[in-house]
């Protein structure tokens, strides 16, 4: 690859990143703002990011110190642990799904191309080699019927020398005993 390809598509990768940061950050104020839990899956659902983006350096404390700003005091909050645990829990649990799902698509997309780049070439290939051996094929049936056409006329030729033998030796046979008798 040309150094200032490589340069371009490293400097779009990292544009890329931190559009998806950016991102992260305002949905987590959007989220705080709108007064909804500020939690790691909202967060990524939001920013349309994923959630290891939202878990990673630079993000996480944002989520982080939103989570706790959101908590108020003198409010018990184990009760509410459970239910952002088990939210959290859910979301992912969706995501998830999603993720495999959209794996699975890609999957078989793949298969699909794979098998049609491995069947260019040996179609071509196995097209020709069955116009050989149907070439072949034909040839050896034509010797086939040469061959059973011979044999036929030999087995004729066969039977007729039987009989004229036959015929030799009966004629044989009454020669001897017409000079026997004598």
């Amino acid at each position: 690859m040309a150094p200032g390809r490589a340069a371009a598509l490293v400097a779009a990768r990292a544009a890329d990143s931190r559009d998806k940061r950016r991102r992260a950050l305002d949905a987590v104020q959007n989220l705080e703002a709108a007064g909804e839990p500020v939690t790691f899956p909202a967060v990524a659902r939001s920013a349309r990011v994923s959630t290891w983006l939202v878990y990673a350096p630079g993000v996480r404390e944002h989520v982080e110190a939103a989570r706790r700003r959101q908590t108020v005091p003198g409010i018990d909050t184990s009760s509410t642990t459970p239910l952002a645990t088990r939210t959290d829990l859910a979301l992912a649990r969706e995501e998830i799904m999603r993720l495999r799902a959209d794996r699975d698509k890609l999957q078989q997309r793949l298969r699909l191309q794979l098998g049609a780049e491995i069947e260019g070439p040996q179609r071509a290939e196995l097209i020709a080699r069955v116009s050989e051996l149907e070439a072949v094929n034909r040839r050896l049936v034509a010797e086939r019927e040469a061959r059973n056409s011979d044999g036929r006329g030999a087995e004729l030729r066969v039977r007729e020398l039987e009989d004229e033998l036959a015929a030799a030796r009966e004629s044989l046979r009454r020669m001897i005993r017409s000079e026997n008798s004598r």
